[in-house]
């Protein structure tokens, strides 16, 4: 079984077929953890969703898109700011009825994810207080454990106790990188492909990294986020 990391798809349908048909991606096989954040951006969410729940090996994480996105489907509500952060292309993806299906995979998705001393979250956590007393709110939005590793780059010091932790949320073309980046034992997985960027999908055991096109490629009508 190969081991992979992919985050931050937000309906970028195409992109997710190429890093799957890139990495050599066995759906039977190997263990695919997602960070989150699948909706919001791109039109193509629900391919997107239908697509993962073949992996035979799925880990989801929760995302902060994902929670905007749960709320619409027990609501019906539709903030502001979530349909100006791509929330409208998610509507229109299900033509305004989310799929049941899908449902139940953000339903039951995890807040964090633990294997061989590596940590999995969508956002980060606060190193200060154990996993057990945050709050969802903190593992799909926080940024602080990025900005803490990136001002202690240089140091390589261990900041969470873990030997990687796999993060998404915060685009790597923040840093000024295409590719996904590393600060002390932080890796960033999101290299921006819901700002038009490459989506990029990881094999956590070698470290390789496998990238689509730019997405403002792919879909050239569209805007995404």
């Amino acid at each position: 079984m190969a081991r992979f990391v992919i985050s931050d798809i937000h309906g970028a349908y195409k992109a997710l077929l190429q890093c799957f048909e890139r990495s050599g991606f066995d759906k039977n096989k190997d263990l695919l953890i997602c960070l989150g954040d699948v909706c919001d951006g791109y039109t193509q969410v629900k391919e997107c969703f239908d697509h993962l729940l073949t992996v035979k090996n799925l880990v989801y994480l929760l995302g902060n898109h994902d929670l905007w996105c749960l709320d619409w489907a027990k609501t019906g509500n539709t903030p502001d700011i979530w349909l100006s952060q791509g929330g409208s292309s998610t509507i229109n993806s299900y033509k305004g009825s989310f799929d049941a299906e899908h449902y139940k995979l953000l339903k039951n998705a995890k807040w964090y994810y633990l294997i061989d001393n590596m940590m999995f979250v969508h956002g980060g956590f606060d190193t200060g207080r154990t996993l057990e007393k945050q709050t969802i709110e903190t593992f799909a939005w926080d940024r602080s454990l990025v900005f803490e590793a990136y001002t202690k780059k240089t140091s390589k010091k261990i900041i969470t106790g873990f030997d990687k932790v796999f993060v998404g949320h915060t685009p790597t073309i923040n840093f000024n990188s295409q590719v996904p980046i590393r600060f002390c034992e932080v890796l960033l997985t999101d290299t921006g492909a819901g700002w038009g960027q490459k989506l990029s999908m990881i094999n956590i055991d070698t470290g390789k990294v496998f990238q689509s096109d730019p997405v403002f490629n792919l879909y050239p009508y569209e805007k995404g986020r």
